[in-house]
């Protein structure tokens, strides 16, 4: 992986840093090309249990598209007549918000400052989102003439309701860590210095949970999210007989009957 992306995996748990803090982790080639191919590899990796998304520095998560970068890329356009600048959108952003939506595995966004443009996006990518009691949220695309990417139109209505969604969308405004936990934008809300020891700790109990019912229940809200009640019921029939056959599931009742703690193998 490049330096702009950090990644590293330790007893189940696959680990994602966002590391362009000198540029608040704004998004450029090198870092989107880098976090996609980090996404992917911990979604394909079996050894990888959970997945931690995190950014160095303390003033932001990440705040999008390097706009340096892409004014560049813009003019470079101009010239030769041609549109690369926008197919990032095809290349990276989709890529990457599909590794984290869709893969077997529960992911946690640990937000410490700024989540603006596609870094928002990235956080609601996440299963779930502990954010720094100094962090905030932006939606930022209106405010450089641009649309919804990163997976946003799909993910804000979702999280906030469509209406809040449209305002957010329509007139970007900065939603601080409380707003953003009354919204359900934020799962939980800690001082910033303990954000990174709490997020740490969070995405570790995901990583020695029961894998494959975390994936199960991944897969079910996502199915819920676009079919009829019936068709619902059915998913949960087919993904409970599938959870109920796992290793983990036997571990679950055996412990339960003997009054411990169950060891989860993730299988």
């Amino acid at each position: 992986m490049a330096d702009s992306v950090l990644y590293e995996v330790s007893d189940g748990l696959a680990t994602i840093t966002l590391n362009r803090p000198e540029a608040m982790n704004a998004m450029n080639t090198e870092s989107k090309v880098a976090f996609r191919d980090a996404a992917r590899a911990a979604a394909a990796d079996g050894a990888v249990r959970a997945v931690l998304l995190t950014a160095a520095g303390d003033r932001a998560f990440c705040v999008g598209q390097d706009l340096k970068e892409h004014v560049g890329s813009l003019m470079a356009d101009r010239e030769a007549g041609t549109g690369n600048t926008m197919s990032t959108v095809r290349e990276h952003y989709n890529p990457i918000l599909r590794a984290l939506t869709q893969m077997p595995k529960p992911v946690v966004a640990a937000v410490n400052g700024v989540a603006a443009g596609a870094g928002f996006g990235f956080a609601l990518a996440a299963d779930y989102r502990i954010v720094a009691d100094s962090a905030s949220f932006n939606t930022s695309f209106a405010g450089v003439a641009l649309t919804a990417d990163s997976g946003v139109s799909w993910t804000l209505p979702r999280v906030v309701g469509p209406g809040r969604a449209a305002d957010l969308l329509l007139f970007p405004r900065s939603v601080k860590a409380q707003e953003a936990y009354e919204l359900g934008i934020a799962n939980r809300v800690v001082p910033a210095a303990e954000l990174a020891e709490e997020a740490r700790k969070l995405a570790r109990s995901l990583a020695e949970g029961p894998t494959l019912a975390y994936a199960a229940l991944k897969e079910s809200l996502a199915f819920a999210a676009g079919h009829t009640l019936d068709e619902s019921l059915d998913k949960e029939d087919e993904l409970q007989a599938r959870a109920g056959a796992s290793e983990d599931h036997a571990i679950a009742v055996q412990a339960f009957i003997a009054k411990e703690k169950p060891k989860y193998l993730g299988r």
